[in-house]
């Protein structure tokens, strides 16, 4: 059995880790960089499949001609926020597997938009296929290809980032953050950078019992999914004689052949490595969408890449582990345009008959970006850290007005209620 000795060479992250801690957390205030309120056009809907009437998760919606996009939720629900009139604008909607669906904004309606996307299927006899011979050679030729096919100068983005945790179906904590982020370039070694702008929270500790539950890393978690930009944390050239490849159904997107490739660890090798699928464009072997797992069947080993600590009488193990990471293109080159990252866990108490159940997901949407920008306030000074806890860094929901500003992914209908239920009490406060 082959075993590695570091959790780098595992594939994942160190940053990512949850922390369970007895009593009440103390709060640390930080508030973040001013923002001017724009009043803003928003338009909410829904997107399904014209056949099945299916709901559609994560959907892009990007506005044509400019860097504004969203993404639906996993009940196909999208809010596209906009800052000024575009009636002319055009809005792409585009999902693999699916024809691409350009719409006029004026024909939206603020609300109740329903979307259909209809399915395209692949015309083999239109297409001139040159997939390579075998499956492993193909991922190599996406490394190969970083330089060309995703963006080489620096970038400034703006996005939207969520971390929640579930105690099994009911939330707990909700923290949100817009974010800025200066991007490196995909060929550079160094890391992106990312600055809160503003930061807000909700959580309920009567839920989470005698445990405070936290997550280590914020927004960090979600942008190093980009595996493309961080290979060292997933899949290198040199680690891929740990997997096995093969090729799933090829589909459309865009009108583009996609190769779908599945992998799994070697069963030779015992430490958690990934499983899952990878998103491929036939022509360029651009990587365009990845979703995966983390193999979690040896529960010791799966736990200690991500508890950092916890009390002696409990035991904390993973059930599951996935992660999507979705890129978008514009002239040509893609980048980071979404990831979500889930967790669920057990913790499990010593001579108590019940274990209790939890979820944590962090998700980030970018919804604008731009080549240059005033970025003093994104400087290894001012950066979010590794080690940081965006709850406990998060102001409340002190400034509700400032959250109509950006688009934003959804919320689960959960955290709509948690967020609501806030909301309300600030009215009352006020009135």
């Amino acid at each position: 059995m082959k075993t590695y000795n570091s959790l780098k060479q595992t594939g994942f992250p160190a940053l990512f880790k949850i922390i369970l801690i007895f009593t009440a957390i103390l709060f640390i205030q930080k508030y973040g960089l001013a923002q001017e309120t724009k009043q803003l056009i928003e338009y909410k809907g829904r997107i399904i499949d014209q056949n099945t009437k299916d709901p559609l998760p994560f959907v892009n919606l990007e506005i044509a001609g400019t860097n504004i996009a969203t993404v639906t939720n996993s009940e196909g629900d999208f809010s596209l926020k906009i800052n000024e009139a575009m009636p002319q604008a055009k809005v792409s909607v585009t999902y693999p597997g699916y024809k691409k669906l350009l719409i006029i904004l004026a024909d939206f309606t603020n609300i109740k938009n329903t979307i259909e996307l209809e399915p395209q299927a692949l015309e083999l006899d239109e297409i001139n296929i040159t997939r390579p011979k075998d499956a492993k050679s193909l991922i190599s030729k996406v490394f190969a290809n970083r330089k060309d096919n995703y963006l080489e100068e620096q970038t400034y983005m703006t996005a939207f980032y969520r971390e929640a945790i579930n105690k099994r179906n009911r939330s707990a904590s909700l923290a949100e953050a817009v974010v800025a982020i200066k991007k490196q370039p995909y060929i550079n070694a160094g890391n992106d950078l990312v600055a809160i702008y503003k930061a807000r929270k909700s959580t309920n500790y009567n839920r989470l019992d005698t445990l405070a539950i936290k997550l280590q890393g914020g927004p960090l978690n979600a942008l190093y999914a980009d595996l493309v930009k961080y290979p060292e944390y997933f899949m290198t050239l040199e680690s891929l004689s740990n997997y096995e490849f093969n090729f799933g159904e090829s589909l459309m997107n865009d009108g583009k052949m996609i190769y779908v490739v599945n992998f799994k660890q070697k069963e030779t090798i015992i430490d958690p490595l990934y499983y899952g699928k990878l998103y491929i464009e036939a022509k360029t072997y651009a990587l365009t969408n990845a979703i995966y797992n983390i193999n979690v069947e040896n529960r010791e080993l799966a736990s200690a890449l991500f508890v950092k600590k916890k009390p002696n009488r409990v035991k904390v193990y993973p059930t599951e582990i996935s992660y999507r990471v979705d890129y978008r293109n514009t002239d040509g080159k893609w980048y980071y345009g979404y990831s979500n990252v889930n967790l669920e866990f057990v913790v499990n108490w010593k001579r108590k008959l019940f274990n209790n159940k939890y979820r944590i997901t962090s998700e980030m949407l970018i919804t604008d970006w731009e080549l240059q920008i005033n970025a003093e306030s994104i400087s290894n000074r001012t950066k979010f850290k590794a080690s940081t806890i965006l709850a406990d860094e998060a102001s409340g929901f002190a400034d509700p007005d400032f959250w109509g500003t950006y688009n934003v992914i959804e919320p689960e209908k959960s955290i709509q209620q948690a967020i609501e239920k806030i909301q309300r009490q600030i009215k009352m406060v006020k009135s």
